[in-house]
């Protein structure tokens, strides 16, 4: 079997997950040659079309997209990325967005769009210019440069921040040699300038300051979290997988060591899947539902760096040559885990949970 066969080729999953096997195995046996460039990564994008995974926007049944996410990091990273992308932009479409502009985006959907949300600002913020008419400045670390074809683009900051949707598939303005990161290339990200866009040529979705409101913005890391104790699975299992076939396995150190780690990202699972499912009761304070998702993607960020030194320890010298598959995993899996403001979410997350009397049992009180 090869991962460039359509789905409908593929044999019968047989997965007890949300992802069927077929396309979960499809995906990781793409990730190498998507990671060198030989292979487009909107071909695996098609495999999560074709298994109507896309319509998805995490609202309906949380914990369960919580594990879609999780199957698709753990089989590759990269598409895991551009997917959490594509589910939380359809969210904050269906949240904030207009009955027409909700209509219209499941149709180009429906048509092969993939959504993404692109907030972080170049060296020149995006905002209007003076004339009010079309927008000015760029952003960095867009995820899915031509594979993206419509983002939901921040434009200016703070309190009065709004959402624009935009379709990016001009390739003029997309600049991917600004990614010279050592892991997630397969992603095709970079920057993208927005100078001169025409307000006439975007949507507006939502009011200003929407972007910002709880529980729908931290209180949505879970999905982070998500994506990456899926990662550190994938990462444990092949690593374990590479160790049985060199008959490594049987050795108590190797065993132990392995375990440790995926015992606490089996506890992170739970977490991020109870994270997922507080985002949507209603009768669960937001500033609970903002911390336990804090929780859960701090928590699944220390295991996961705790993995990658673990599997360097266990794979040793082979684990650093270029074709190495865990190497790759964890390069990706090392970058992913770095998200901004990590000290900022863990001081917001204890002045809610330490801060007052009782609070301390968050969502599971």
């Amino acid at each position: 079997m090869t991962a460039s066969r359509p789905l409908a080729e593929l044999p019968p999953s047989t997965t007890a997950g949300p992802v069927p096997s077929d396309v979960a195995v499809a995906l990781r046996a793409a990730a190498a040659e998507e990671e060198r460039g030989a292979r487009p990564i909107g071909r695996s994008i098609d495999l999560l079309r074709q298994a109507d995974l896309l319509t998805d926007d995490g609202a309906t049944d949380p914990a369960r997209t919580a594990r879609v996410l999780m199957q698709v990091g753990a089989a590759n990273l990269g598409v895991g990325r551009l997917f959490e992308g594509h589910v939380n932009a359809l969210h904050l479409v269906r949240l904030y967005g207009t009955k027409v502009q909700e209509a219209r985006v499941d149709r180009q959907i429906a048509e092969g769009a993939l959504l993404g949300v692109w907030g972080a600002d170049g060296a020149t913020p995006v905002t209007l210019d003076a004339t009010g008419q079309r927008l000015q400045g760029g952003k960095c670390y867009a995820s899915g440069l031509g594979t993206v074809t419509h983002a939901l683009v921040t434009v200016d900051s703070g309190p009065e921040v709004r959402l624009a949707l935009v379709d990016v598939t001009d390739a003029a303005p997309a600049d991917p040699s600004a990614w010279d990161m050592q892991g997630m290339r397969a992603t095709a990200s970079g920057s993208f300038d927005f100078t001169g866009l025409p307000v006439d040529r975007i949507e507006w979705i939502g009011d200003s300051g929407d972007y910002l409101k709880e529980p729908h913005f931290v209180g949505g890391v879970w999905r982070i979290a998500a994506l990456q104790a899926g990662a550190t699975v994938g990462l444990l299992d092949v690593a374990a997988t590479e160790l049985r076939a060199a008959g490594r396995m049987g050795a108590e150190a190797q065993r132990g060591r392995l375990m440790d780690v995926l015992m606490r990202t089996w506890a992170g699972m739970a977490l991020t899947e109870r994270a997922a499912e507080a985002a949507a009761d209603r009768h669960i304070a937001p500033d609970d539902i903002v911390t336990t998702s804090i929780a859960a993607r701090l928590f699944t960020e220390e295991v996961g760096l705790d993995a990658i030194r673990a599997v360097e320890q266990s794979i040793g010298l082979r684990h650093f040559e270029a074709g190495s598959e865990t190497g790759r995993m964890a390069r990706d899996l090392a970058v992913y885990l770095r998200q901004a403001a990590r000290d900022a979410f863990l001081q917001r997350a204890a002045q809610t949970a330490l801060g007052e009397d009782g609070r301390i049992w968050g969502v599971f009180g």
